[in-house]
């Protein structure tokens, strides 16, 4: 189901090497496309959320729960959407054109964050922003699966995992650019986000062509339950996997939090994700490249440990060179982790019902993500950050346990 797979070619490895085409040359064209797509996105989005906890507790006076309710709503509201955009795509057969609709609305709701006198107008832009997320998310990566041969998905999706995960570094650095340059201003910096944005949707409407629609091609409603039941046992395993481990990784805006006790100056404290994007970005085409030939359930208990000794060090992270150790190996983490999982939703899902498999996996990771942020948030305020990372470390040796046992019953099926 899982397991780790075995080249079948045995003949000299040298000479395959020759023969071979690089695996980057290989991955399609509009996959790369998507990834440069998500990289001027997340520049948009990135230069705001870094600044976002700090503008809301800073300048709008908001609580450590208030940062982490809003997060949370936001965050649940993309994965609801994805799970019917997914479907509806599906449906029509088309894809493209639901992932410019919801590249849209993201870019259209960063002047409301320039705007926002209250944290409500706050959540109110950082939900559109998630919608417009949850409308593109499932039918983007549902895309990649249509045009990418299945030997190289897990490649595919690291590729365009790391490309975004570049442009959410350079969205901090642009924001600690703009914060020193005009001295703290946190409301024009928002208004520069824009223009990344725009380039986005500019690059995904004139940039893909998206595989025809089959002329025979049967419309089937993919929420209906017959085509549900077309959902294997693995593909359920995924989305459960999915939700235990979004239960131990709570809302990056912690990480952000945590950088402004370690006294560093307001400017600088979008470092913090700076750091966690690089080893995000350097991490994502390697790791999805090797989920393509190893065992997906060890690399999911690698992201796991390594997760652990992050929330580990944050728990201590009193200073500043102890936090950038512990949001590298946050970076890590969904470095193993992120194309990973998308690469296993895409293998176990079958090919008219990718979009929907895709939007209820993200359903109930999003649902996971507002409980594990709605609870850090309130053990923040109570007991301190210190333990609200060891929550998280706890939550991590739960998913730990609960893949061992599958694992185990697999084991115990296969005698």
């Amino acid at each position: 189901m899982i397991g780790i797979r075995t080249p079948t070619r045995t003949h000299d490895v040298q000479t395959d090497s020759i023969q071979r085409p690089n695996t980057l040359s290989q991955i399609p064209r509009g996959v790369w496309v998507l990834g440069f797509v998500s990289l001027f996105m997340d520049i948009s989005s990135e230069t705001i959320h870094s600044l976002l906890p700090m503008f809301l507790v800073t300048s709008l006076g908001a609580s450590a729960m208030t940062v982490g309710l809003i997060e949370g709503i936001a965050e649940a509201a993309a994965p609801i959407v994805k799970m019917f955009s997914g479907a509806l795509s599906d449906y029509l057969g088309n894809r493209k054109w639901l992932a410019v609709i919801g590249y849209g609305m993201g870019t259209l709701s960063k002047p409301l964050f320039a705007l926002a006198p209250t944290a409500g107008i706050v959540l109110t832009a950082r939900v559109v922003d998630r919608i417009g997320k949850g409308i593109r998310g499932a039918p983007r990566d549902a895309l990649v699966a249509d045009i990418t041969p299945a030997h190289l998905r897990g490649a595919a999706y690291g590729l365009r995992q790391a490309l975004d995960t570049v442009g959410a570094f350079i969205g901090p650095l642009v924001a600690v650019a703009l914060m020193l340059l005009w001295a703290d201003r946190f409301r024009w910096v928002f208004w520069v986000a824009v223009i990344p944005g725009l380039v986005a949707v500019a690059l995904l409407i004139f940039g893909i062509r998206e595989p025809a629609w089959q002329p025979g091609a049967k419309r089937v409603n993919p929420v209906r339950f017959d085509s549900l039941r077309k959902l294997s046992r693995t593909y359920w395993w995924v989305v459960v996997a999915g939700a235990v481990i979004t239960l131990a990784r709570f809302s990056e805006a912690f990480l952000v939090l945590r950088a402004m006790q370690g006294g560093v100056p307001i400017a600088l404290v979008p470092l913090v994700m700076v750091a966690m994007n690089v080893v995000y970005s350097l991490s994502a085409y390697p790791f999805g490249k090797l989920a393509d030939s190893m065992s997906h359930a060890r690399l999911l208990a690698m992201g796991l440990v390594v997760l652990i000794g992050s929330d580990i060090v944050l728990a201590h992270g009193n200073t500043w060179p102890i936090v950038l150790l512990g949001v590298a190996l946050w970076g890590l983490h969904m470095g193993l982790t992120q194309g990973l999982l998308a690469t296993m939703v895409a293998h176990a899902a079958p090919a008219e019902l990718k979009g929907t498999a895709f939007g209820f996996f993200n359903l109930m990771s999003g649902l996971a993500t507002l409980i594990a942020s709605v609870i850090a948030g309130g053990l923040w305020d109570r007991f301190g950050a210190a333990t609200t990372f060891y929550a998280g470390a706890g939550f991590c040796v739960i998913a730990l346990l609960a893949l061992a046992g599958q694992a185990s019953t697999r084991n115990r099926r296969a005698v």
